[in-house]
């Protein structure tokens, strides 16, 4: 796919932007993506949409609702998404690259510190402060994002009902947003009876010949590794390239989705991870930027660590760096192969409208997902209740984390009503965390 398929219709929907500016901004929302898929998503709608005006409203939105049909981070496809329409596949490949590296620098420092230091206090101090801190910025964010993504009494409904389908009945993430799509197929339909195929505004890309380069390049770029592993380095890291690509293939709904599936395999299958390791590396990975997948960095350096048959370090960095290329890399390639056919359709209304659907669809998804956070952090035990086919959660009111509750809530309070800086009110709470550990109060 050729550098001209991206960066198309400057006068209308994307602004001309020199690459100084590309990597600042890109490595601003890197290093700032704390907060999970809703934080990060509103990153970069203000940076991109609000502050500097580099995408519209509707192109913004419409990349959004692609990126949300993908298995993989949907945020990290966004910048990828984004980058492309600001500087063709070069400029995707920087900002996917600026989103995700950060995240997994910061993610093998933390896998290297738990496996090297175990539990110490001031870790513990550290996690509890970084925990609640993470869950007012989701809270924050989800206002924000729902406050863009529905407009309407119908996308209200739509997520709603999303919400309600995944945390008490728990359907599938699939099915919700193959469901929210068709329903805002019929809701266009049924508003409408005529001009429903508005003309679409058919952008540069999309081609057969660039199609067909992009399937040959992407899939060397994938498979060639992979059948080097295999080949070459039989064993614990062939074994994770394997893994990784199957779970980057099938993780729809995010790391969420397939945090059960690579638990129980991580654990019970390969011996990478001992019981009780997955909840430590999912508590580091909601404290780092980047998206919330970079989990599987946390699972990659503990299997090479202890069955890489090298230096645990060595070993460590190896298995991280193999999670992170399998598990990021089939993203870009989703991206620059669908993205020039998703801007060809941004005219065709019904399915713009299916989209908008599923794009309020996930935002009851990711409200049910700071849910499960916020209960997380705030209790040490969460049971769950049946009603019928209803399963609500039901958190024992005597676990309550009173530290991280009092952290979390002033957090809230900073980010909300005075609007602290986000480096503020993370060291902020990161120090809270700490005196509150060392002084026996958590």
């Amino acid at each position: 796919m050729g550098e001209a398929e991206g960066g198309t219709d400057h006068g209308h929907a994307v602004a001309d932007v020199g690459w100084p500016e590309l990597f600042s901004v890109f490595g601003r929302i890197g290093l700032l993506s704390f907060g999970g898929p809703a934080g990060q998503i509103a990153l970069m709608h203000k940076e991109l949409v609000e502050d500097r005006r580099w995408l519209d409203e509707p192109r913004f939105l419409h990349a959004l609702n692609f990126c949300m049909l993908l298995p993989g981070p949907e945020a990290m496809q966004l910048a990828t998404y984004s980058g492309w329409l600001l500087k063709g596949v070069r400029g995707g490949l920087v900002a996917g690259l600026l989103f995700v590296l950060p995240g997994f620098l910061v993610m093998v420092a933390l896998s290297a510190a738990f496996f090297f230091l175990g539990h110490m206090p001031a870790i513990g101090g550290l996690l509890l402060g970084l925990k609640a801190a993470v869950l007012a910025i989701v809270v924050q964010a989800m206002v924000r994002i729902a406050g863009k993504a529905l407009g309407s009494r119908f996308g209200w409904v739509v997520a709603l009902s999303a919400f309600a389908a995944i945390a008490f009945l728990k359907v599938p993430f699939p099915l919700i947003v193959l469901a929210a799509g068709f329903a805002g197929i019929l809701h266009s339909f049924g508003r409408a009876r005529a001009g429903l195929l508005a003309p679409a505004r058919v952008a540069e890309g999309g081609k057969p010949a660039a199609t067909l380069r992009t399937i040959l390049v992407w899939s060397a770029v994938w498979i060639a590794p992979l059948a080097a592993l295999v080949l070459l380095f039989p064993g614990v890291f062939a074994e994770m390239g394997l893994f990784f690509s199957q779970g980057a293939i099938v993780s729809f709904g995010g790391a969420y989705a397939v945090l059960a599936y690579v638990a129980q395999e991580a654990v019970s299958v390969h011996g990478w991870l001992e019981p009780g390791d997955m909840l430590a590396g999912l508590g580091l990975a909601e404290t780092t930027p980047g998206p919330l997948i970079l989990v599987l960095v946390f699972v990659g350096f503990l299997g090479g660590a202890r069955l890489g048959g090298i230096e645990p370090l060595a070993g460590g960095v190896a298995g991280a760096t193999v999670a992170l290329f399998f598990t990021f890399l089939p993203s870009f390639f989703f991206i620059f192969l669908g993205a020039p056919y998703i801007e060809r359709l941004r005219g065709v209304r019904w399915l713009a409208e299916g989209l908008a659907a599923i794009t309020a669809a996930v935002v009851g998804v990711i409200a049910n997902l700071a849910l499960w956070f916020g209960l997380h952090v705030l209790f040490g035990k969460v049971g769950e209740v049946a009603f019928g086919p209803l399963a609500l959660p039901a958190p024992h009111v005597a676990s309550v984390d009173v530290a991280a509750l009092v952290i979390a809530l002033a957090a809230g309070i900073a980010l909300l009503k005075f609007r602290a800086g986000l480096f503020t009110v993370l060291g902020g709470a990161v120090a809270a965390g700490l005196v509150a550990v060392l002084s026996g109060l958590a």
